[in-house]
């Protein structure tokens, strides 16, 4: 139990770093992204580059997540819903910034991502794990 709250909390914790990297990367190298940032008058590339940021940093925290818990799939669904109910209210707040789909498809798919992104961390697991037994029998 105690592997899969770590897990959990490693999961939330390299959510931040990761988004917070991959941000700061944006604003260095997109100067258009950085004068926007502050009042959130992104453009529709702009809006679709945040959606991918967040999206990758989902997938990696859930695969994160599974490298740690190595149990079924229920602590990233744990760790997916409780950024879902983090971010929920941080949208209602901003909801007048961004168009619905924004919303919807950012919410949308926080929980089925980091679940996936647990799902590729056992998937890639199992092959190494296979690959490593295979090379101790010859």
């Amino acid at each position: 139990m105690l592997r899969n709250i770590g897990a959990i909390v490693s999961g939330l914790v390299a959510w931040i770093v990761i988004v917070s990297v991959i941000d700061r990367l944006m604003r260095l190298s997109w100067p258009e992204y950085a004068v926007a940032f502050p009042t959130m008058t992104f453009t529709l590339q702009m809006m679709f580059a945040r959606l991918i940021e967040a999206a990758i940093t989902t997938l990696a925290a859930g695969f994160i997540n599974r490298l740690i818990a190595r149990t079924p799939l229920w602590p990233a669904a744990a760790q997916g819903a409780i950024i879902f109910l983090v971010f929920l209210p941080e949208h209602y707040k901003l909801w007048h910034n961004f168009p619905v789909w924004y919303h919807l498809t950012f919410l949308g798919y926080l929980i089925p991502f980091t679940i996936l992104g647990a799902a590729f961390a056992r998937t890639q697991g199992a092959k190494a794990l296979d690959s490593a037994l295979s090379s101790r029998s010859l």
